[in-house]
């Protein structure tokens, strides 16, 4: 029985599943018979569009900003250096890296005992000197009266050989007493002779002792000069570095310890191409006094300073390009020689040309524009300056017209596309908030890392400080902040 049972129950299975595999076969028949059955209907295709960044060519005056980098310099700096040697017996206080003094402050004292004893040895040469002028002044003086004393001896012997000459022609003289008396007149000018040598030799005397008086007195100038080279003192306001000397050492004549830099007198050495130079001189060949600005980034915190440019490198320099240029600052706050910044000139203005971005320019300079209908076509225009992310172009009959803002390979002539309008892009950078309130924890971690960084200046330090103690914080400066520490 249980045999006819499955066997009964396995004959009805295999049949009821015939029979849905043949109703199956009988429904997909029909479905392609009425398919077949039916017309068939074309759909028509429908035009892709793209959507595209749309602006606006909008030609107007436009005055270029040159962006070059430079190196903060002082136009006045100052070696300090030892003009006699000896030990430090004296440092100022401010004597360090970075200490800032004032015109006449004492910055060194060198020992001055050695320069002391050369002074009075030079002072005692001098009284020596002096005292032999006074003594061949004298001797001089005696023997011009000897020598008047010879004079008038001779004048005396004369007129005796006279009356021995007059005796002998009366007949009353003889011959012999003439000799003894032209005997006498020829010893006495010899006597005058001797005493003319004598005061030769005592004017002599006189002009070599005066000669060592003006010796004596230059030493006595150099000693006192060497003397007064023991004090170091600033020559001008400034800020010392370099500074290689402590209290108690040994330097040397002219040993360099230090350098003094005006940090008031600061000016920028800026390099630019010979082409970026020639936007920035007159129809003579002058250099234009263009207003610059200059920025230094600390942190989101930039330290920035105006000036204007005061003058060009007389040469260009060996393997090197382009024109050195220097900028004066008006005022430098929390700058120092050395720093690396960015600089932006300001080019005469130009005319009649409109500001668009880079992205919207091809390689060809041909922009896509939009007509009514959303479609596009290409139009070359002349590309004036670019300027950073941007272009500077100048074209005829594009005033108020729409144009692409980013180019693609999907885009060219003819093609239709939805334009986003550009005052969609404004309002959405406008909602952007630029401060941003910060938690406790978020703020003291900020703090922390500007405290904590010794290469930061002070003036900047305070500034950033001072802004993150606010309710409310740049978020730039946040941000830019975040990225240094990696948070």
């Amino acid at each position: 029985m249980r045999f006819l049972r499955r066997s009964l129950t396995g004959l009805f299975l295999l049949s009821l599943t015939i029979g849905l595999l043949a109703f199956g076969a009988t429904e997909i028949r029909k479905a392609v018979q009425s398919l077949a059955e039916q017309e068939e209907r074309s759909r028509p295709a429908r035009e892709r569009s793209f959507a595209v960044n749309a602006v606006v060519f909008e030609p107007g005056k436009v005055t270029p900003v040159l962006d070059a980098f430079g190196e903060i310099r002082s136009r006045r700096s100052l070696d300090i250096r030892a003009e006699v040697s000896g030990n430090v017996t004296m440092l100022a206080e401010n004597f360090v890296d970075g200490g800032r003094v004032s015109r006449g402050d004492v910055l060194m004292q060198i020992d001055p005992a050695n320069a002391e004893s050369a002074l009075a040895l030079v002072r005692a040469e001098l009284r020596e000197a002096e005292a032999e002028v006074a003594e061949a002044e004298k001797a001089l003086i005696l023997s011009q009266d000897e020598l008047k004393a010879a004079e008038d001896t001779v004048i005396l012997q004369e007129r005796a050989l006279a009356r021995q000459r007059d005796l002998v022609e009366r007949g009353v003289g003889t011959e012999a007493a003439v000799e003894a008396a032209e005997l006498t007149v020829n010893s006495a000018r010899q006597s005058v002779l001797s005493r003319r040598q004598s005061v030769q030799s005592s004017e002599q005397r006189v002009t070599s002792n005066e000669a060592r008086v003006e010796r004596a007195r230059i030493n006595l100038a150099e000693a006192e000069r060497d003397l007064e080279n023991t004090s170091i003192v600033a020559g001008f306001d400034g800020v010392l570095s370099d500074v290689n000397i402590v209290e108690g050492g040994l330097v040397g004549q002219n040993e360099r310890v230090a350098t003094l830099v005006d940090d008031q007198a600061l000016e920028v050495a800026a390099r630019v191409s010979t082409e970026q130079y020639s936007r920035l001189i007159d129809g003579t060949g002058a250099l234009r006094p263009a207003a610059v600005n200059v920025s230094l980034d600390v942190f989101g915190a930039d330290i920035v300073a105006t000036g204007q440019l005061s003058r060009v490198s007389a040469s260009v320099g060996e393997g090197l390009t382009g024109r050195l240029l220097f900028v004066s600052l008006d005022t430098a706050p929390g700058f120092r020689p050395g720093d690396f910044v960015s600089v932006a000139i300001e080019e005469p203005a130009v005319e009649r040309v409109a500001r668009l971005p880079a992205t919207a320019l091809s390689a060809a300079n041909r922009v896509l524009v939009l007509n009514d209908e959303n479609r596009l076509s290409e139009v070359e225009v002349t590309l004036v300056r670019r300027q950073g992310d941007d272009v500077l172009v100048r074209a005829r009959g594009l005033a108020g017209q729409r144009l692409v803002a980013e180019r693609s390979p999907l885009l060219g002539a003819g093609i239709l596309v939805s334009p986003i309008a550009p005052e969609g892009a404004e309002a959405q950078m406008a909602a952007q908030p630029t401060t941003i309130k910060l938690d406790d924890e978020r703020r003291a971690r900020l703090v922390a890392f500007i405290e904590g960084n010794q290469r930061m200046p002070a003036e900047a330090k305070e500034r950033v400080l001072a802004q993150l103690r606010e309710r409310e914080v740049p978020a730039a400066m946040v941000e830019r902040l975040e990225g240094r520490i990696g948070g």
